[in-house]
């Protein structure tokens, strides 16, 4: 099967490299040409456009930052559509508003492309080690055309509903990822401030009912003070503000989103955006006063 991969950017690149280890012929496309070279170094074949891409391949995979990226990918000037046959899959790994996901879906439907919003948890280290929770939105026939293919990316993939579901299970996991990273940071703040070490509070809270894969894998990047992006801030403050958006259109109340939101809101103003979402801890230390050192 011929595949097709749009946006190489830190997730794109390793998930580009897990199809071509799962044999897979993958045809690749980036705005930036210079992020191809490695990948067709690896054996995947350079595209000149994502219509290219789209011309040689049964699915289409795009990985960009946004709903407007995505729209220009499947639909814009030299897009998806342009070289698209009746039957292609698209599959967006992106993470955009699930009302973006479904309008998409209906503008490629009118193309004969069908679409599968698949967004991913796990960020850099689950898309090195094809570890990726993916969370598909579309038909099932979609799914099943597509699952081989996921299942290349991600250990955990699950069909959560049609057009649109996926983006809305993405949206909860970033609720709960995002707040995750906030309190961990805070309860390892709190311990410095109050003289304790935080990796002895960590290695404790390990054991009891506090335990969870934020504590275990960002609290780690924290004690280790590695704030290098894996997923950076200013990505998970565009995720959280696809959930205020949607809560506010379905008039749902999401309380802890919204206070979570304004702590990545001030870290990515202080300058922080580019970095890790765990350099949250350096943004309490500095409003707290505590020295890290």
């Amino acid at each position: 099967m011929q595949i097709g991969f749009v946006g190489l950017g830190i997730m794109g690149r390793p998930m580009v490299l897990n199809l071509l280890r799962g044999g897979y012929r993958v045809h690749v496309w980036s705005r930036r040409a210079e992020s191809m070279t490695p990948l067709i170094e690896a054996g995947a074949i350079g595209c000149g456009s994502a219509a290219e891409v789209a011309a040689s391949c049964e699915i289409v995979i795009s990985m960009v930052a946004d709903a407007p990226d995505v729209e220009q990918v499947a639909l814009g000037e030299r897009g998806v559509v342009e070289g698209a046959r009746p039957g292609l899959l698209f599959i967006d790994m992106s993470t955009i508003a699930p009302s973006a996901a479904r309008r998409i879906a209906l503008r490629l439907e009118e193309y004969g492309v069908e679409m599968l919003d698949a967004p991913v948890s796990g960020g850099e280290t689950g898309a090195i080690n094809a570890a990726l929770t993916i969370m598909a939105g579309g038909s099932q026939a979609a799914f099943d055309k597509a699952l081989p293919v996921l299942q290349c990316l991600g250990k955990k993939v699950t069909h959560v509903g049609a057009n649109g579901a996926g983006q809305v299970a993405k949206a909860c996991n970033q609720i709960l990822t995002g707040a995750g990273v906030l309190m961990v940071a805070e309860a390892l703040n709190f311990a410095r401030a109050s003289g304790v070490e935080p990796a002895k509070v960590r290695e404790a809270m390990l054991g009891g009912s506090a335990h969870s894969r934020v504590l275990e894998n960002h609290g780690q990047r924290m004690l280790e003070r590695n704030f290098n992006p894996g997923f950076k801030a200013w990505m998970h403050r565009k995720d959280l503000k696809i959930v205020l958006d949607e809560a506010h259109r379905l008039g749902v109340m999401s309380p802890v989103a919204a206070i979570t939101a304004q702590m990545f809101n001030a870290l990515v103003g202080g300058g922080d955006g580019e970095r890790d979402s765990v350099a949250m801890l350096q943004l309490l230390e500095r409003m707290s006063g505590v020295d890290s050192e």
